[in-house]
């Protein structure tokens, strides 16, 4: 399996990192793709994929991280992206979050405009996070899409109307964590109408821990229970699940060229 949403460079990992990437590996997750926050994470992402081969970094601006200093932020980022010294298999995680704060608004439409810029001229997926913001998000993706620009909705918690939007661009996958395990969550019945070629399995640990730990750290390891929720969702065997979703990861962030380049 391939954890393509993993903050496990997070520093509540601090204590027992080592042992939770070894606990990934005892399930079977080959890699874990580790998205990006802000400025002051990106040394401990370097770190991490540094030190543990199977843990692959992106690089991007999270929308909760854009404030009066975006301008500063946003140069670094690019300065990560464009300086050839390291590779990077995403610009991400980005898009726009108006839960918590509509305070920027603008300046989060901005600087993931800017940043699905960079994504077009590197050749590079980009990973999006949306929170109560689909609709901004789709319409400026409608203004910004072109068949070259590929990438994923982190955490899909959408209706149907998004899902077919989404479908649309033909280049988008749907990431799929722990929400899909919740009781009461109604994305099972929304993946109907997603084909299994369009999903991936993440986590976002250490948030949105699956059930049956909800409420708890989320890790890398718990990438199973959400294969098994999704086992029952499209009907078909735990093994066809992983081996779908990792040949989808695959065509996405073409893991096997990175690994290998």
């Amino acid at each position: 399996m391939i954890d393509t949403h993993s903050h496990m460079y997070s520093e509540q990992f601090n204590e027992d990192r080592a042992a939770a990437i070894n606990r990934s590996q005892q399930q079977g997750i080959e890699f874990i793709l580790l998205p990006n926050i802000d400025v002051d994470s990106i040394e401990a992402l370097h770190l991490l994929a540094d030190t543990q081969k199977n843990c692959l970094p992106m690089m991007g601006l999270h929308p909760c991280s854009v404030d009066e200093n975006v301008i500063k932020s946003l140069s670094i980022i690019k300065h990560e992206l464009f300086n050839n010294h390291r590779k990077y298999i995403a610009v991400g995680e980005i898009g726009i979050d108006l839960y918590w704060d509509r305070t920027h608004i603008e300046a989060q439409k901005n600087a993931f405009r800017t940043q699905i810029s960079w994504a077009k001229e590197l050749g590079l997926p980009i990973v999006i996070h949306a929170r109560d913001s689909m609709g901004e998000i789709l319409d400026i993706l409608d203004e910004e899409h072109t068949s070259e620009l590929r990438g994923v909705f982190h955490c899909f918690s959408g209706d149907d109307d998004d899902a077919r939007r989404i479908l649309a661009y033909k280049t988008f996958l749907f990431g799929i964590g722990g929400v899909v395990t919740f009781k009461n969550s109604k994305l099972p019945l929304v993946l109907k109408e997603i084909p299994l070629a369009k999903i991936l399995l993440e986590t976002d640990a250490p948030y949105l821990a699956p059930t049956p730990f909800r409420g708890k750290r989320n890790e890398s390891a718990y990438l199973s229970y959400i294969a098994d929720k999704l086992s029952d969702v499209y009907e078909c065997s735990v093994d066809v699940i992983k081996e779908a979703t990792s040949k989808n990861a695959d065509g996405l962030f073409q893991i096997s060229k990175f690994v290998n380049s």
